[in-house]
């Protein structure tokens, strides 16, 4: 037989509830946070508002301005280019390859897309696409098949940036 006063065990108990009851409140908001981490009841983006990224992306090549397509990459962003050999890690890496790049007015025409969605705010896009060239001292117009690879993420802020974006020529034969 428990000798503490009823008053003594009364509280001890309640303290118990409460604790338990805070740990059990704040597990339960941590894991609602974990599943939108992009915003309240987000849905995963459709195969076609990921191909319209690529269309936003392919826009901001048709403006000639290299700073308006390293907008659409994230600060930490991984370029790794079709027409260079070096891996760029940063704004600035990536804003001097579309100086380069945009000389020769790239358009691009996606022929084969598969699209991942991988959770609310993670989605990548894959697959094979052209671009026309127009050779900025000849003029010569020629075009290059490649195949790429764009990863985005939704960002705090409700926009998708890209995270990681390969593209290579595709091999001969």
């Amino acid at each position: 037989m428990d000798r503490r006063p009823a008053r003594r065990r009364t509280a001890v108990a309640a303290t118990a509830v409460l604790a338990a009851g805070t740990f059990f409140l704040g597990a339960g908001v941590a894991g609602a946070e974990a599943q939108n981490k992009g915003g309240k009841h987000t849905k995963p983006m459709t195969r076609a508002q990921v191909l319209g990224l690529f269309d936003t992306w392919n826009a901001a090549l048709q403006t000639g301005d290299p700073k308006k397509v390293a907008d659409l990459y994230a600060e930490d962003a991984v370029l790794l280019p079709t027409v260079s050999n070096q891996v760029r890690t940063d704004r600035a890496g990536i804003v001097d390859y579309f100086e380069h790049f945009l000389r020769n007015k790239p358009a691009g025409t996606k022929i084969e897309s598969v699209v991942n969605v991988l959770d609310r705010d993670t989605v990548i896009d894959t697959g094979v696409y052209a671009f026309a060239l127009t050779d900025h001292v000849t003029g010569e117009k020629s075009t290059v098949k490649a195949r790429y690879t764009y990863a985005y993420e939704k960002q705090p802020n409700g926009t998708w940036l890209i995270v990681n974006h390969h593209s290579s020529k595709m091999p001969e034969g």
